[in-house]
């Protein structure tokens, strides 16, 4: 079994929905000052996806478009199914 401290899509879902009050204890932050913000303990930041080894088809010709980009391919891959992923939530 693996396990993951990922969230579901269905829970990211509920939390990008989650409906947001600003006040005089939390107001509304300037894209700037959420620029500048640092977590107070970067190292619990550093958080990696779980990798799985997986053997899958890909069409000859994405594979070597993918492949002749360079050094990476695996990396360049996954970054566009985690994009195409991300816009569907």
């Amino acid at each position: 079994m693996i396990t993951s401290k990922k969230l579901s899509s269905e829970r990211m879902k509920e939390i990008m929905n989650f409906p947001i009050t600003y006040d005089k204890d939390c107001p509304k932050l300037s894209a700037d000052q959420i620029a500048r913000m640092k977590p107070a303990h970067p190292e619990y930041w550093k958080v990696e996806p779980v990798k799985v080894p997986l053997s899958i088809k890909i069409d000859a010709d994405v594979l070597a478009w993918y492949k002749s980009k360079g050094k990476g391919y695996q990396t360049r891959i996954n970054k566009a199914l985690r994009d195409a992923m991300t816009r569907s939530l």
